[in-house]
């Protein structure tokens, strides 16, 4: 093998699977120099499968609070279908950093194999970047607005399409959303941006929107968020990671579902489209997408899904039985639609307690039988991208 050319090995390393390519890490010390090159990374990173990485939190009760497991998940080719499959060897317990093991964690998103944690609690507001692969993470350091008491946090985290930055935005906000009547100048509402590898936080000023949801979703070189604002034209936002600039974002059809009857939403990117799932008191959950990307028109009603008479839509199973056995089922809960699959089914997390399937021919719910309760989701490709590569970062391994 070693007679190989470099590029003939970095080409046959890159198409083994991901626990293989760890453990050729650990042959000897030119693989693991291959491996780390970020010429490897960027050409493995083409190839890398869809997944999901879940977040598992094994006790939620109070005074118990831990950073959890985070928990990769394959989504495999197979003949006809794609399944999933979790190894538990590539799990991480966070609880390995110091720095984390009292905590809550939330997943602000991934790119490149690269996520973004944000530590919360009382007195506690924290950032970190990590990549589950390498084992590696870096703490960011403290940015200017903290949150101490009330007040609303929106992360979000991409990478420029023409820097190739990687950038963590936060916004601030102070209170609640005023009333269009009401003066709002008087309350806080900051953004801060974090460039991997600058070594500190860079203040932007005031922020254009009240924006809703912790979570921005990233695609295009955009992160997204739901638009507070009554008076507002758009109901959602987006940043540019390059420009560094808020606009507002074309919705989805306003006269589609009145507000009102509206439970709970949530923006996800599903195939390379983003999407906008709402689930209404009336308990239905339908998914748009839009097909063609700030195209106002492409927004597309693709999936609804009803309860009809105690069971769900051309559904064989209770709902109470499909969904826990220690809860009842209410459709108006979170639903967070996470990824989709080849064949049109879509992938989803049910209030933090269950994975699910939604298949699109069938119109039926499949319950995902692999991790207890307590969890979140977000899409997921594996990467060998090292931390290592930002100047004026430490680096940590778990």
């Amino acid at each position: 093998m070693e007679e190989l050319p470099s590029h003939i090995m970095v080409d046959v390393l890159s198409r083994l699977p991901v626990k293989t390519i760890v453990h050729c890490n650990c042959v000897c010390k030119s693989w693991r120099n291959l491996v780390s090159d970020p010429h490897f990374a960027n050409i493995h990173l083409s190839r890398s499968p869809a997944g999901l990485m879940i977040h598992h939190m094994k006790d939620m009760r109070p005074g118990l609070d831990k950073p959890g497991v985070l928990r990769w998940v394959e989504i495999k080719d197979e003949l006809d279908h794609q399944r999933l499959h979790h190894d538990p060897l590539m799990s991480l317990d966070l609880g390995l950093a110091p720095v984390l093991r009292d905590a809550k964690l939330l997943q602000v998103g991934s790119v490149n194999g690269l996520i973004c944690l944000w530590e919360f609690g009382p007195n506690i507001d924290n950032t970190y970047i990590c990549n589950p692969i390498t084992r590696e993470y870096l703490s960011l350091p403290r940015q200017k607005y903290y949150k101490d008491g009330h007040a609303s946090i929106a992360y979000g985290f991409g990478v420029g399409l023409q820097t190739k930055e990687y950038k963590v935005i936060r916004t601030f906000q102070e209170c609640i959303p005023p009333k269009p009547c009401e003066a709002s100048e008087k309350r806080v509402r900051e953004a801060e941006v974090y460039t991997l590898g600058m070594g500190q936080w860079r203040s932007l000023g005031h922020v254009p929107y009240w924006l809703s949801g912790q979570r921005g979703q990233f695609l295009n070189g955009n992160a997204h968020w739901f638009v507070s604002d009554e008076d507002s034209l758009e109901k959602l936002c987006s940043f540019n990671i390059d420009k560094e600039t808020f606009k507002l974002f074309p919705s989805r059809p306003c006269d589609a579902m009145d507000d009102s009857e509206i439970a709970f939403q949530s923006l996800v990117v599903l195939k390379g489209c983003l999407c906008q799932a709402d689930t209404s008191y009336d308990e239905e959950i339908t998914i748009w997408v839009m097909k063609e990307y700030g195209v106002k028109k492409s927004w597309h009603k693709e999936v609804v899904i009803k309860k009809r008479g105690g069971l769900m839509w051309e559904s064989a199973y209770l709902l109470e039985d499909l969904i826990t056995p220690f809860t009842e089922w209410r459709l108006w809960d979170p639903v967070y639609p996470v990824e989709g699959l080849n064949d049109g089914s879509i992938l989803m997390v049910y209030y933090g307690h269950v994975i699910l399937k939604y298949c699109s021919e069938t119109k039926t719910i499949e319950k995902i039988e692999m991790f207890e309760r307590y969890l979140s989701g977000i899409a997921y490709r594996p990467s060998f991208v090292k931390l290592g590569r930002f100047e004026s970062e430490r680096v940590q391994v778990f």
